[in-house]
């Protein structure tokens, strides 16, 4: 019989505070594996974002995911969002596989963030342009790299609740 729970095991991914998650990055590192972050609201739960995140992973050793807090999801986008409370949001996150660690930001870009976890890779999605990002300076003055992956069309949390809305 398995002594760790499968909630334990979600529990595990998840950091409340970005001190202990960039020590357990540093160990990794010193171990030669690749970190990839890659942040947002993820409010909710698609094909895009899965096949998203599995092509993140793809690209290093871990993941890390830095969640959107509620309140700067509603600041990103707008009143009624989000539809489901962080606690839920990163919880449901920890369940994927391919979701390493998962850490969740107040601000609405994660420049902070990166900055203490300075991740060797950061992503972002096709719907996005390096030159646009505000945080690609951060990733570069620690030599890190950002790249953009390919967007699923037609798939996105808010095209799914306008649709729900509508209904």
């Amino acid at each position: 019989m398995n002594t760790t729970s499968n909630i334990d095991s979600l529990e595990s991914k998840i950091f409340w505070e970005a001190s202990e998650l960039r020590l357990r990055l540093d160990a990794l590192q010193k171990e030669q594996k690749r970190i990839v972050f890659t942040n947002g609201c993820f409010d909710i739960l698609h094909r895009g974002h899965v096949e998203y995140l599995c092509r993140a992973r793809d690209l290093g050793d871990y993941l890390v995911l830095g969640l959107n807090s509620d309140d700067s999801v509603r600041e990103l986008k707008g009143p009624g969002r989000p539809i489901q409370p962080m606690e839920d949001r990163i919880r449901i996150l920890a369940g994927l596989f391919c979701l390493d660690f998962l850490i969740p930001f107040s601000e609405s870009t994660p420049e902070n963030l990166l900055s203490i976890l300075q991740p060797d890779i950061h992503t972002k999605g096709g719907d996005y342009k390096p030159e646009e990002l505000p945080e690609a300076s951060v990733v570069q003055s620690y030599g890190g790299k950002v790249i953009i992956l390919p967007f699923l069309e037609g798939r996105s949390s808010s095209r799914i609740i306008e649709r729900s809305r509508e209904q």
